[in-house]
């Protein structure tokens, strides 16, 4: 690799960007940004995380149909004009969603047919059918990696409706007091950001012929409950968690979040993804350095 370009609406650190990795600000969607951010350079690997999530989706149609769909056209078809000008595929990484699966059956594997219940899904389905048909015609080497819950997101307002699952996260190890959406029984699937990352890299450099021709990949994760997800809050954090826990179960939030079967990556799992070894490990590397952890965690 001799440059990383980073894409995004807006970067926190406004330091100039130089060297191998460089920042450039701008809407994905515009042609012309994506012109010079790109500088004309060939694509060697694309990792396409861009999205408008869940409730966000649901509430502003328009956007969403822009960012997750329109957007990821422009990427594919950047990609297939450098292949008509004689340039190498490049590898696309496509950060699907579990979302694509909607009302789940008893159990889940690589087989499972996909039913989105909301536009965020389908929009992501579609996503995966496009990459499929890029790469079956020579102009990308796709991989469409469907992701969990990631946790802990940032703690800003994204629309997300599962935003929960990482506020818990974070107001449980500060000891402060929390109302979760869900029951206490309600189970749900999830990765710690550090998983997720390394999953990605993976997805960018594993031989795709250990897929057996499949371009999707359902990554391996931990299913858990939400009172298992306080219990290994307060080993790891040591604070009072069920104690501070309130439990308002809001119906939609539980059939979309909280009735996550068991679940089965055969073919992930053979092509050497993983998931966070333990949920107290997935716990511990979910907030970022600085929180203190309880004394008796490995």
């Amino acid at each position: 690799m001799t440059r990383l370009t980073l894409v995004d609406l807006a970067f926190p650190d406004t330091s100039s960007s130089e060297g191998v990795v460089r920042r450039q600000a701008g809407d994905l969607t515009h042609a012309a940004f994506l012109d010079t951010a790109l500088e004309g350079r060939p694509l060697d690997a694309v990792f396409h995380l861009a999205s408008i999530p869940g409730g966000m989706a649901e509430a502003q149609y328009s956007l969403a149909r822009r960012v997750n769909l329109d957007a990821t056209m422009g990427l594919l078809e950047r990609a297939r004009t450098q292949v008509l000008k004689g340039g190498t595929p490049p590898i696309f990484v496509f950060a699907s969603s579990i979302a694509v699966l909607g009302a789940m059956p008893a159990s889940v594997d690589d087989d499972t047919l996909p039913r989105p219940a909301m536009t965020y899904g389908a929009h992501k389905l579609i996503g995966e059918v496009l990459v499929d048909d890029f790469s079956r015609r020579g102009w990308i080497d796709g991989r469409s990696v469907r992701l969990p819950g990631v946790l802990a997101r940032p703690s800003a307002p994204t629309g997300q409706l599962s935003a929960f699952l990482s506020n818990i996260i974070r107001e449980l190890a500060a000891g402060r007091s929390f109302v979760c959406p869900t029951s206490a029984h309600a189970t749900t699937w999830a990765s710690s950001l550090p998983c997720v990352i390394e999953q990605l890299l993976h997805a960018a450099t594993f031989d795709a012929a250990l897929m057996g021709g499949q371009r999707v990949i359902t990554l391996p994760t931990l299913c858990f409950s939400m009172a298992e997800l306080v219990e290994s809050i307060t080993r790891v954090y040591g604070t009072a968690g069920a104690a501070l826990v309130r439990y308002a179960p809001d119906p939609r939030i539980e059939a979309l979040f909280g009735t996550f079967p068991p679940l089965s990556t055969e073919r992930a799992d053979a092509a050497g993804f993983r998931s966070d070894p333990s949920l107290d490990v997935l716990v511990r590397r979910a907030l970022p350095q600085g929180l203190p952890v309880a004394e008796h965690m490995p």
